[in-house]
């Protein structure tokens, strides 16, 4: 039996309330390929972009408030801080600080707190850099450009996704590198940058091909 095909809304016609029922049952797998349509939008003529971009941004938005917490992965069910396993004993005050400030923002992100949440990512960013702890100062900076994201500072946040990228070539984790990518390309789509966007998307989609 062949598999069922999901149509996408349109975004000239379909209303918020039907856009977020929507959005809450897509995949990962079919969030990539909302995200590939829009990289294709990017690369069409830039009249007809501009005219779609407002439409873009809204369903954008409603896609967001289904999220479990942001805008940064396909499926968004990426939350900066892992559950701890319970043998995972932590002897470390400094490190145990630094886990609870990171669960900390997760929640008020979590809530829709983002400006609490990037008081707290902050806080953990600056403790991890001084601890030399990689690992979780790239946790709390996707934590900081997403709660910026949230907030519309879209530069600002394209800086923290970008140190994610920075932080995971430098130790040779790159699994986040795809989705900073795609977060990247968001960002410059709500900016208006369609050229950047594009940039962005196809490095992202080109990753999804490769991984």
């Amino acid at each position: 039996m062949a598999a069922p095909v999901r149509c996408f809304p349109h975004p000239l016609t379909s209303s918020s309330h039907r856009e977020a029922s929507w959005r809450s049952s897509l995949s990962p797998a079919e969030f990539s390929g909302w995200r590939c349509l829009k990289s294709l939008l990017a690369r069409t003529r830039k009249d007809e972009l501009k005219r779609l971009n407002s439409q873009l941004r809204q369903i954008n938005e409603a896609l967001r408030r289904q999220a479990k917490i942001e805008a940064y992965a396909p499926g968004l069910s990426y939350a900066p801080v892992g559950r701890i396993k319970e043998t995972e004993i932590i002897v470390d005050p400094e490190k145990q600080q630094l886990l609870t400030i990171l669960r900390t923002g997760k929640h008020f992100l979590r809530n829709q707190d983002p400006k609490k949440a990037f008081i707290l990512f902050k806080e953990a960013f600056d403790l991890a850099q001084s601890l030399e702890d990689h690992a979780e100062e790239k946790k709390a900076a996707r934590g900081l450009g997403a709660s910026l994201q949230r907030q519309g500072k879209y530069m600002e946040a394209i800086k923290y996704y970008s140190k994610v990228i920075e932080i995971s070539k430098l130790t040779g984790e790159n699994s986040d590198i795809t989705e900073a990518y795609g977060a990247i390309a968001d960002c410059y789509t709500e900016l208006g940058d369609l050229e950047r966007a594009a940039k962005f998307y196809d490095k992202y989609i080109a990753r999804l091909e490769t991984n």
